[in-house]
């Protein structure tokens, strides 16, 4: 897709986005960037938002290293361009995800998991909000962390059995989507979501973990959600922002099982040992197709609709 296209498109439908968008306390803009829609539309969008007063989200995608190097590097110009017409952007490496959903991953897989992150994202956050539960916020709450918070990092952990609310709050914080810890971070905000046999003590426990790998200055909101879908599963969204003085992520070693710090993992490197930091370049061909520029949940909503 052609990023210059997206923007025309954008800009003669602005009259109708600024219809559209009067009166919203809070608008999403939500992309797969490196297309022509999402690269070139997704600013036009969140100017108009800010213009009419909402809090204006951005929650975007780069591109898969297979996708090539023209749309990587739209990317990368939509995406700084973005920054400055948004209070907040989440942005998500798809790259990162082949590190959790594996070798074994297909393409079809690799894209569907890039859009659900997305769609976690928002709904982590929109739930806060609009879902009642055992911890409420309101939307001053949100806008406290949000407005304002500039590049922002999401990562989501899933916990089960008797400790789930602790190991969903370790795998958020470790997750593989965050590439420095949240002890750099400002801001913190994050939703725990379980059912309806989760506890406040089990809220307060995630809670401690969040608030004991932070800032001791960090500004730290929450709220806790009941699901009856998540059954015995918990789930925990955290969004972190203000990374002026971000702290490099202690990297995973997989042989002994264990997280290691900066210095050990740069004596490897002086020992001629050097640390995976992000996975492979796989030598895939270009995706060419006009709908990869549209996420999938998007592409499925169309044909639904029979569009």
């Amino acid at each position: 897709g052609n990023p210059e296209i997206g923007l025309r498109a954008g800009e003669e439908s602005r009259d109708e986005l600024r219809e559209m968008l009067t009166g919203a306390d809070m608008v999403f803009v939500t992309a797969g960037m490196g297309g022509g829609t999402g690269s070139g539309a997704s600013g036009v969008v969140a100017n108009v938002a800010r213009e009419a007063g909402a809090l204006t989200i951005g929650v975007v995608t780069r591109p898969f290293t297979f996708e090539g190097t023209q749309r990587r590097r739209n990317a990368e110009e939509a995406i700084e361009a973005l920054q400055s017409s948004v209070d907040t952007l989440i942005t998500i490496p798809n790259d990162r995800l082949l590190q959790i959903a594996g070798k074994t991953a297909s393409i079809k897989d690799a894209f569907r998991m890039a859009d659900d992150v997305l769609r976690q994202g928002i709904q982590g956050i929109s739930e806060l909000i609009t879902v009642p539960g055992l911890i409420n916020l309101d939307f001053a709450d949100v806008k406290t962390i949000m407005q304002d918070g500039g590049a922002a990092l999401m990562a989501i952990g899933r916990g089960s059995g008797e400790n789930r609310a602790r190991e969903a709050a370790e795998r958020a914080i470790h997750s593989a989507l965050l590439d420095v810890s949240i002890e750099g971070a400002r801001s913190i905000i994050f939703n725990i979501k379980g059912g309806e046999d989760m506890s406040l003590y089990e809220v307060n426990e995630a809670a401690e973990v969040i608030r004991g790998n932070a800032h001791p200055e960090c500004n730290i909101i929450f709220g806790a959600v009941i699901d009856a879908d998540m059954k015995d599963d918990i789930q925990l969204t955290v969004i972190a922002t203000g990374f002026d003085r971000a702290k490099p992520k202690d990297q995973y070693d997989f042989v002994n099982g264990a997280f290691k710090g900066q210095g050990q993992a740069q004596t490897e490197q002086r020992n001629g040992r050097e640390p995976q930091r992000e996975p492979a370049d796989y030598q895939v061909r270009t995706f060419q197709r006009d709908d990869l520029d549209i996420p999938a949940f998007l592409r499925r909503q169309r044909t639904t609709n029979g569009r």
